[in-house]
């Protein structure tokens, strides 16, 4: 899922722009008309929002699980998304945790609880969940150009890694000179590195160079910034760790 800022919009009574006796305020509702396409149905972060619209605009609302997730992710990186929104999460917004974010960072082999959870780790998760994005995304046309190194050059590239992978696709395609991370003397053996040199007209209907060269920057990007986000959870889980471990003592 993709967002994106349309407007902003401040309230200063917050609390007067949707209400259920008075329904939706007038400048909230001529933002809503004015980005709304005709039959589309808009999603709201509140039940009680999806009921004042509907009975208000006419408008369908959508809110359910899935949008509470989303709603969350988009709540907790507020700042980011709008740097002119200064207001701080309440206690209620900022709890529960987020479902997809538990089950994210228990993955990783992160114990946090949801008072422990701020901006940076949200973030700082979800550079490390786009990491692990980008390397899905690309697991079926790698783990197939390994097949085509079994199929033309007999090397077997079945435990390889990814980016080992996209290495060999882009030593194959174009030179060792263009490898961005690793030594591709440790990481091939002279057998492989010479069967890539030979073999290279073999593969020309088999691999499009600028597409390779692509995956391969890709997958680069994604291998070092994986490294740097786990250090940079580890960190900050650590410190809200004993942050929240400190608080319990005093209290």
């Amino acid at each position: 899922m993709i967002v994106w800022l349309k407007q902003f919009k401040t309230f200063e009574d917050k609390s007067r722009a949707i209400r259920f006796d008075t329904g939706v305020d007038r400048k909230l509702s001529k933002m809503i008309m004015k980005w709304r396409r005709p039959g589309q149905m808009i999603v709201v972060g509140k039940p009680e929002y999806k009921t004042i619209i509907e009975r208000s605009l006419g408008i369908p609302c959508l809110f359910d699980e899935i949008v509470m997730e989303v709603m969350w992710g988009v709540k907790n990186i507020m700042h980011s998304l709008v740097p002119e929104e200064k207001s701080e999460l309440t206690w209620e917004d900022r709890l529960p945790m987020s479902q997809g974010l538990k089950m994210f960072l228990t993955r990783k082999g992160f114990d946090v609880k949801p008072e422990m959870v701020n901006e940076r780790i949200v973030l700082s998760a979800c550079a490390l969940y786009d990491c692990d994005f980008i390397e899905k995304k690309h697991y079926t046309s790698l783990k197939r150009a390994g097949e085509d190194l079994k199929d033309v050059s007999g090397i077997n590239a079945q435990d390889w890694s990814l980016l080992k992978l996209a290495t060999a696709l882009m030593i194959i395609c174009f030179s060792e000179e263009e490898v961005l991370v690793g030594d591709p003397k440790e990481m091939f053996t002279v057998d492989e590195l010479s069967k890539f040199q030979d073999d290279s007209q073999k593969y020309n209907d088999k691999i499009s160079k600028y597409p390779c060269w692509r995956i391969y920057e890709e997958i680069v990007c994604a291998y070092e910034a994986r490294a740097a986000n786990k250090i940079l959870l580890a960190s900050l889980v650590k410190e809200a760790t004993e942050a929240h471990e400190e608080a319990h003592k005093t209290t």
